[in-house]
């Protein structure tokens, strides 16, 4: 049985690190270096314990998860679809797209994440392929293309994020969906972003963003072109510190949401 402490799904270092000698997701034999920074995967890794704890350092996520998945099934078919969710860490919304019925891989490259997004899965019933790669390194690999692609607040934490894009769109079936979601580099987000949610409210570890890796939607949209990615629609994600609620719609200064499609030919 799965030790958990009273009330939440935080589980114990000494599980993860044994789960970990077993863990059925596989390990590249290297990592795209290039685009891999090993203090961002420390920094999720150290959350690892913690994410399945509603009320812990991942209790962002958990409340944003459910209008992530929203936007999503307002969008696209998920039942039966080949879904690759990028940079999954411990698979909060990997299961949630799971639920919906979609085939589901998540990638990652923090192992101690990872192995908790397995652990959870004993719980959960669910079934979810997780990988820990890179997605350019899953993107070079003979997979068979995705209906939907997934790439949740984790391009804010890559060297080169438009390198994540071309990866994406190389992965994407012509016609195929990809939903991206970052934070806009503007003075707003830095006061809400940063200062509130790290230092005010200390909803996140401070640290755990940087502003110079905040990326416009313009420079988004225009990676996105690159790639022969059709954007098709950009909405604000808006989520008050003081309430703990989620709202889609209106401005896209903070957080925002983005669909996109590859084009058929």
């Amino acid at each position: 049985m799965i030790k958990q402490k009273h009330g939440d799904c935080a589980y114990p270092q000494k599980q993860i690190e044994y789960w970990k000698i077993g863990v059925k997701h596989l390990k590249t034999s290297f990592l795209q270096e290039s685009n891999l920074d090993h203090e961002e995967r420390r920094k999720f890794d150290d959350l690892a314990s913690s994410w399945w704890d509603p009320n812990g350092s991942s209790r962002a996520l958990h409340e944003l998860n459910p209008a992530r998945l929203a936007y999503v099934t307002e969008r696209c078919k998920l039942s039966k679809s080949r879904v690759l969710d990028v940079g999954c860490g411990g698979g909060i919304l990997a299961e949630a797209l799971a639920q919906k019925g979609a085939l589901v891989t998540g990638i990652d490259i923090a192992s101690r994440a990872l192995a908790v997004a397995e652990l959870h899965l004993l719980e959960s019933g669910l079934t979810v392929n997780y990988l820990e790669t890179t997605v350019e390194q899953h993107a070079s690999s003979e997979v068979e293309p995705y209906d939907v692609i997934t790439c949740m607040e984790m391009l804010e934490h890559v060297p080169d994020p438009e390198s994540v894009v071309s990866s994406i769109a190389a992965l994407l079936k012509p016609g195929g969906h990809a939903f991206l979601s970052t934070i806009n580099r503007s003075g707003l987000s830095f006061a809400v972003a940063i200062l509130g949610a790290e230092y005010v409210a200390r909803l996140l570890p401070q640290g755990t963003h940087r502003y110079d890796r905040f990326i416009r939607p313009s420079e988004l949209s225009s990676w996105l072109r690159k790639a022969h990615l059709h954007t098709e629609d950009i909405r604000g994600l808006h989520y008050d510190l003081l309430n703990s609620s989620v709202k889609l719609g209106g401005h896209v200064k903070v957080n925002y949401l983005l669909h996109a499609r590859r084009l058929s030919s």
